[in-house]
């Protein structure tokens, strides 16, 4: 059962990473096993030979669901991106929206300390890092990138964008795939990763030089993150949220992203409905946590 359940679980943190919206982490915080994701992790690069080899076993189990939910969703997403996008946003923005209450019902005692205010500061300045690196993407323009015709200079770009998604991957707040959106390389990623499926191999290159950096990444944060969780968790949960809600902006901002960029979204393009089924997904998500709690006792 338990193999079933943490598949269950990957499967459900790959349709977040693969789309920007709710990061991984985020889906991970919402059904109750982050911080053991989080110490596996840890565990798996700096642990003893055991805590390792329970490490291995524990992220192999979430690992095959999260192989087979990233293989279903590149082979959708594209085309979805490319023709219903202001749709897609529109759910991604529910996903954020409706995650943040439940967000913060789970980590009710560590937001209701003495002074809360004094950490608000902390979530505007989540909200402002989304903001700023939106607002002065050097992609925005609508150049597309080409990642497979590589040079030294877009090898770095890609590296370091490697890093930092992946961050936010494990990280709950923004999510990895809004930061590539920013950047201007999720489509292009995305499409790689199709074409390799594809057996076209003119991209592994690039998908090479990402992996490594998703490893450089992985290698250089979990353990800040796992310290700063459980020695500054007050100020880290309210940096996440506002992480989150910033990534509205850059969900709004994604349309001009695209190969063929489009109208940032607006009130005209918003869809309400496909608000409320990002909404129905997230308290979904909450009642299989529920659930798999239960199963435990």
């Amino acid at each position: 059962m338990s193999y079933l359940i943490n598949a269950v679980r990957g499967f459900c943190m790959a349709l977040a990473d693969s789309v920007p919206g709710v990061s991984g982490g985020t889906i991970a915080f919402i059904l109750g096993f982050y911080d053991k994701f989080i110490n596996s992790l840890d565990r798996l690069m700096f642990g003893k030979l055991k805590e390792k080899k329970e490490s291995i076993l524990f992220l192999l189990k979430i690992g095959i669901g999260w192989i087979i939910g990233m293989i279903a969703a590149v082979l959708v997403l594209t085309n979805l991106f490319e023709t219903q996008i202001y749709k897609v946003s529109s759910v991604f923005i529910g996903f954020i929206v409706f995650s943040i209450p439940l967000i913060i019902k789970d980590e009710k005692k560590t937001l209701k300390v003495r002074r809360w205010y004094n950490y608000l500061i902390f979530t505007l300045i989540g909200i402002m890092i989304v903001g700023l690196i939106t607002y002065f993407n050097p992609t925005s323009s609508g150049n597309a990138i080409n990642i497979a015709e590589l040079n030294v200079g877009l090898c770095v770009y890609i590296f370091i964008a490697a890093m930092l998604a992946i961050s936010a991957m494990v990280l709950p707040g923004i999510s990895g795939s809004t930061l590539l959106l920013i950047f201007g390389l999720y489509i292009p990623v995305i499409s790689a990763i199709k074409e390799l499926l594809h057996m076209n191999f003119s991209y592994l290159p690039a998908l090479i030089v990402f992996g490594l950096g998703v490893i450089a990444g992985i290698l250089l944060v979990i353990r800040l993150i796992k310290i700063a969780l459980e020695k500054y968790r007050t100020q880290m949960i309210y940096l996440i949220i506002g992480l989150m809600l910033g990534s509205i902006y850059a969900i709004v901002m994604g349309p001009t992203t695209l190969d063929v960029p489009q109208a940032p979204m607006s009130l005209g393009t918003f869809s309400i409905l496909y608000f409320i089924i990002g909404g129905i997904v997230i308290f979904g998500l909450d009642r299989l946590k529920i659930m798999l709690e239960k199963k435990k006792e």
